[in-house]
């Protein structure tokens, strides 16, 4: 999507500092962090929200999931971490792009 600030990230019109990537995802910090960790999960291909995906693609960010458990540890929150997803405005999304947000911290209870 050509407007898509994340889609620009991906391509990288936009420098962003990868924490990781593959054919499918990266994964970059949050720029305004509600948690200790706050990260973004952001698959390489434009939905614009969960409501979007279809059968390929659901599987797609099912192995997205499935790479998180693999690299939570060397990314620092193996311990214990939420995902989120927010889908429309109502909801906190604003970039309308798929995304997953990953917390991590000392303090989640007051999420």
């Amino acid at each position: 999507m050509e407007n898509c600030i994340f889609c620009k990230i991906i391509g990288g019109v936009i420098p962003s500092e990868r924490l990781y990537e593959d054919d499918k995802m990266i994964i970059i910090k949050d720029i305004a962090p509600k948690a200790e960790t706050h990260l973004l999960m952001i698959p390489k291909k434009h939905y614009s929200d969960i409501t979007g995906l279809d059968v390929t693609t659901a599987s797609e960010l099912g192995e997205c999931l499935l790479k998180l458990q693999e690299i939570s540890r060397k990314l620092g929150f193996s311990d214990g971490f939420r995902l989120i997803i927010n889908k429309g405005e109502k909801a906190g999304q604003t970039v309308f792009h798929l995304h997953i947000h990953i917390l991590a911290g000392d303090n989640l209870t007051g999420f």
